[in-house]
């Protein structure tokens, strides 16, 4: 007999099917013991009586999380006998075979079959492989690969090609020290911080691309929203007029994901008690203007021409009030806090930049790039770089490049804002960050 998926079982009644899975739950009740059995589709209710003798003694075996198989007849369930823990609630099956595939070594360390764990961070993230059963945190990854997929079809919807980038690289992408020095054999080379010189190369190749790819970021933070090694939505387009062309698309590409995302994944988010609001367009001001209104709406000074993350979530509040936004893109950031490649804007000190806030937390950043070789080798000398240095870099740009930009768009960190996430890492299937380096 070959196995079903427990989902399929619905229609099934008065069949004899084969079932396969993990058992969330056992209980005793007199002679009869009832298993909770979950596979990848769903949960379903077994039943065990004493008259399946082999099936019997089988059971009385079984503890939570063995993976069993078990092969019986699907019944229909009493009505009013109703178990919210069950995703399969209007059928059971009545066991008549069980085979154990493989047993727990130990004590669980931590109970999964709890709706909502109470675990310290640490904890969760310590037994991973195990807590990720958990059927709520199950959720945020189920979530998470309809994100993922949304974007790649948005993106090739709308002419953009995939690519896949190196991420080995023989210099630091961004520059500063927020990298990671490894070596290649016997000379120094870099995980990539970002596919950048790339996609710009890719630009000039399909003229509109972009990428699902990991990036590496050598922060040593201890925050809520940073990890060292993350996914990096990616996109980069030619023949551009502004940097408005660039929002333009982010703002498109995020409206399709919000709104896929709410019509997709209604019981994900539900479980988290997690909204979505549609918008036509998203608010954009100028970072110059954001900071007057911290100042006067907050009575928060800064020293410089720049947002730090308490700004952030204060502008997002004065988004919402302001225009019932969720979302709301920065521009024009100073160019001494952009890499070298961004575009100046008319007034040299400010450039054709943005990030885009999302309740609070940054989520993406991008704007125009530089397209003329002079004007970027120029560029680079004013941020302290040789261009000798960046000759493979420099290439690109020397055969017909069209005015260009893009963004990157951080996954995890829109994972966590959409449901409401404490922390970064519980959006991480296994996170990394400055101590953590396993599981």
């Amino acid at each position: 007999m070959k196995r079903i998926l427990i989902s399929k079982t619905r229609k099934l009644i008065g069949e004899k099917v084969k079932l396969a899975g993990w058992v969330s739950a056992r209980r005793d009740h007199g002679k009869l013991i009832f298993i909770d059995l979950r596979d990848r589709s769903g949960i379903i209710q077994t039943v065990v009586i004493p008259d399946k003798e082999e099936a019997y003694e089988a059971a009385k075996k079984i503890r939570h999380e063995y993976a069993i198989e078990m092969e019986g007849s699907v019944k229909e369930r009493p009505s009013g006998a109703a178990n919210q823990e069950l995703t399969v609630g209007n059928v059971e099956l009545e066991v008549e075979k069980i085979k154990i595939l493989s047993k727990i070594e130990e004590d669980l360390p931590v109970d999964i079959s709890e709706k909502e764990m109470k675990l310290n961070l640490e904890t969760l993230l310590n037994y991973r492989s195990l807590t990720l059963r958990n059927e709520r945190i199950n959720l945020i990854f189920k979530v998470y690969s309809e994100l993922l997929r949304l974007y790649g079809e948005f993106m090739r919807k709308e002419g953009f090609l995939e690519i896949k980038t190196p991420k080995i690289l023989s210099s630091a992408t961004e520059g500063g020290a927020n990298f990671f020095k490894i070596k290649y054999f016997d000379r120094d080379a870099y995980l990539a911080q970002s596919p950048q010189f790339y996609k710009q190369a890719g630009v000039g190749i399909f003229e509109r691309v972009f990428e699902v790819g990991t990036v590496f970021r050598a922060e040593p933070h201890f925050t809520t929203r940073h990890v060292n090694e993350y996914v990096s939505l990616d996109a980069e387009m030619g023949f551009i007029d502004s940097f408005e062309d660039i929002m333009n698309q982010l703002e498109k590409t995020v409206s399709f994901m919000f709104g896929s995302i709410k019509e997709n994944c209604a019981k994900e988010l539900e479980n988290y008690g997690a909204e979505i609001s549609g918008f036509k367009t998203i608010p954009r001001i100028k970072l110059t203007e954001a900071l007057s209104v911290l100042e006067n709406k907050f009575g928060k000074k800064t020293e410089k021409i720049d947002i730090d993350p308490e700004g952030e979530r204060m502008i997002c509040e004065w988004a919402k009030k302001e225009y019932n936004s969720d979302l709301i893109f920065l521009t024009h950031y100073p160019s001494n806090i952009r890499p070298f490649y961004t575009m100046p804007s008319a007034d040299p000190q400010y450039t054709e930049s943005f990030d885009l806030l999302f309740r609070g937390v940054e989520i993406a950043t991008g704007g125009q790039r530089i397209h003329d070789l002079s004007q970027l080798k120029e560029n680079m000398k004013k941020h302290k770089f040789n261009p000798e240095d960046f000759k493979s870099y420099l290439d690109i740009f020397r055969y017909g490049m069209p005015p260009h930009g893009g963004w990157g768009l951080g996954s995890e960190r829109m994972l966590q804002k959409i449901l409401g996430l404490k922390s970064i890492k519980e959006a991480v299937l296994f996170p990394r960050d400055v101590k953590r380096l396993a599981p």
